[in-house]
């Protein structure tokens, strides 16, 4: 007999998690939280630092007495900043993770429970990981790789509109570096101006038709934060810009491009800060739109050769802003969603 969640408990459990700051480097709270809860829930749980010593955990949840399951479920705790707390308005929760990726975290986790009590599941056939620093750099996620563990398939959950990912992006972070000479800005023969020596640079990557894919379209530069100088009068003496591609194919090749670019300017220098490469995903579901996503996630960074499935409530579009929202149904809508992607992918 189905089971259904009452939208309550639901509410209930996003407002506990939206209102534990958890952005990046701040997710100690939430895992602990997390940890007890899903303990009470008849799950094994631990917290697993990301490096010895650590104080940022990654927590893992599994049935029964062995650590391996057939599927993973996995979401991140972390937020971007500012923290935005909880708020609800009928049907619409807004607030900082409502749909980045607290809401689609806690559809994973009713609809797992909902197949527990329908005796759908078995000890051995899903596990869920919670990971820390996907919104900066994957850090929890790389550990993961360090658990010993592997799965048949991994199930992630980011905002994708109720839709399956048919790929997403990848990513190259790098940070363009300008040096100049300092002097008075009346005599500005006598020095040279960083900022004038990053802004060329930054125009000729900014001229550069990127690699394109059939599947994920274009890939696309953003200059990020730009940071240089120390006043009106004085010509810098340093520029920098934080920068990345949002990759649609080639990532390698994107890479040599940048450093041919920023090499051909004296005085400017490029470091990479990380990468992944654009991933194509297991999409083929009966009764599921499928679409790609422009976006990245930590998909890449877990090693293996499971099958990956994207999936979750919300929309990017509104993640990482300060109107971030899901609304209730959405998510009881991907409760169901995700309890026929979790039978299908333990066929």
């Amino acid at each position: 007999m189905a089971t259904k969640t009452d939208a309550k408990e639901v509410v209930e459990l996003l407002k506990t998690l939206m209102n534990i700051e958890s952005t990046s480097e701040k997710e100690l709270e939430i895992g602990q939280f997390l940890e007890q809860y899903i303990q009470g829930r008849g799950f094994a749980a631990e917290r697993i630092a990301i490096s010895p010593g650590s104080t940022r955990h990654n927590v893992y949840a599994w049935l029964g007495g062995e650590r391996r399951a057939r599927l993973l479920v996995t979401a991140h705790m972390d937020t971007v900043p500012p923290h935005i707390p909880f708020s609800i308005d009928g049907d619409v929760v807004r607030g900082r993770g409502a749909c980045d990726d607290l809401g689609p975290m806690v559809a994973q986790i009713f609809a797992v429970e909902e197949l527990r009590a329908e005796g759908a599941l078995k000890d051995g056939d899903v596990s869920f990981l919670w990971v820390v620093g996907e919104e900066k750099g994957g850090p929890g996620m790389i550990a993961a790789n360090d658990m010993g563990l592997t799965w048949e398939a991994g199930l992630f959950a980011e905002p994708t509109e109720g839709k399956v990912a048919k790929g997403h992006k990848g990513n190259l972070v790098f940070e363009v570096v300008a040096h100049g000479k300092a002097c008075h800005s009346g005599y500005p023969h006598l020095g040279k101006s960083a900022t004038n020596l990053l802004f060329d640079a930054i125009n000729d990557l900014r001229a550069v038709e990127w690699p394109v894919s059939d599947l994920l379209g274009p890939s696309t530069l953003n200059i990020g934060k730009i940071e240089g100088g120390v006043g009106y009068n004085i010509l810098a003496a340093e520029a920098k810009a934080l920068c990345s591609i949002r990759v649609a194919k080639d990532v390698e090749g994107i890479k040599r491009t940048v450093a041919e670019v920023v090499g051909r300017h004296p005085d400017v220098s490029v470091d990479f800060v990380f990468q992944y490469t654009e991933m194509v995903l297991e999409w083929e579901f009966d009764g599921f739109e499928a679409e790609p996503m422009a976006y990245g996630t930590d998909i890449p960074r877990l090693r293996g050769d499971h099958k990956k499935v994207l999936y979750g409530p919300g929309s990017i579009t509104v993640a990482h802003g300060k109107d971030e929202y899901i609304r209730v149904s959405e998510i009881m809508e991907a409760i169901e969603k995700n309890k026929r992607l979790i039978l299908e992918l333990l066929k």
